[in-house]
């Protein structure tokens, strides 16, 4: 495990152009982490966007632990752009490291600016890994049911992952200090089970879980999914394009998931199960 988490933060970190960051302080506290020193991709993050009739979401995106507000979301962003939606993404939780709760408290602050900037009711949430399951406690908890209208995840963590080691003392007191959001995405955390107890999709939200046979790092794979219902569509991207290599951390850059995700957005409910990508 600490192999591969080391892989995934070197892979997020160095691939956006920092260094692999500094151990936490002698006080217990995590060194604050960087984030993307070039901005937002063009078009992002406009806070004079207009919401048009035919697009009248604006779209929030969401990293994932470790991540930021602009690497790996590149195509998606360009996609939404030339398609005409408001793009809107945030930094939040010291690169996703920090308490989820926490967190979801700064994606209601964010999203409580876009609906203000835009004059909009709801937004229509993109998230990858942590960002796909952490606004979900947004939604149950923090009032999101009023203000979100899609909920799509590409490998969303929801059910965690067996990959952080739970249960292993060393593991569990290196990530309380270092990463305490990667604790509590391990399977069968108490964040978890609290966010899971009862109904998964709560609200009048429209649930999308996109994910791919070859995750590496939300173990098993199908954890990714919720439970099924009328507002809730799983995917997994091999089932419709056999050959997509894809993993977890380039899935936000495919094509075939970035189609999936045009689909949830431009339809009522989420994506529909019968529409077939171009592969």
């Amino acid at each position: 495990m600490r192999a591969l988490l080391g892989s995934l933060v070197a892979a997020c970190l160095i691939g956006a152009g920092f260094a692999t960051p500094a151990p936490a302080s002698a006080d217990g506290l995590p060194v604050p982490l960087p984030t993307s020193p070039e901005g937002d991709v063009a078009g992002v993050n406009d806070w004079s966007c207009t919401p048009t009739r035919a697009r009248p979401r604006p779209v929030v995106l969401v990293h994932g632990t470790f991540g930021d507000r602009k690497h790996l979301l590149e195509n998606l962003s360009n996609a939404l752009l030339t398609r005409g939606y408001c793009v809107f993404s945030l930094d939040y939780g010291n690169r996703g490291t920090q308490d989820i709760p926490t967190s979801a408290q700064t994606l209601k602050s964010f999203t409580d600016r876009v609906l203000a900037a835009t004059g909009a009711r709801k937004v229509s949430m993109i998230g990858h890994s942590q960002g796909g399951m952490m606004p979900r406690y947004y939604v149950k908890f923090l009032g999101g049911k009023r203000t979100v209208d899609d909920l799509i995840g590409l490998v969303p963590s929801n059910h965690g992952t067996n990959d952080t080691g739970p249960g292993n003392p060393l593991t569990e007191a290196v990530f309380g200090i270092v990463c305490p959001a990667c604790l509590q995405q391990s399977a069968g955390s108490p964040f978890l089970t609290r966010l899971n107890a009862g109904d998964e999709t709560p609200g009048r939200v429209s649930y999308t879980q996109i994910t791919t046979r070859y995750d590496e790092v939300v173990t098993p794979y199908l954890s990714a999914y919720l439970a099924p219902g009328r507002r809730t569509t799983n995917i997994t991207l091999q089932d419709l394009c056999a050959y997509d290599l894809s993993e977890h951390l380039n899935i936000p850059t495919d094509q075939v998931a970035i189609q999936l995700v045009l689909d949830a957005l431009g339809r009522k409910g989420p994506a529909d199960p019968a529409f077939r990508p171009a592969c």
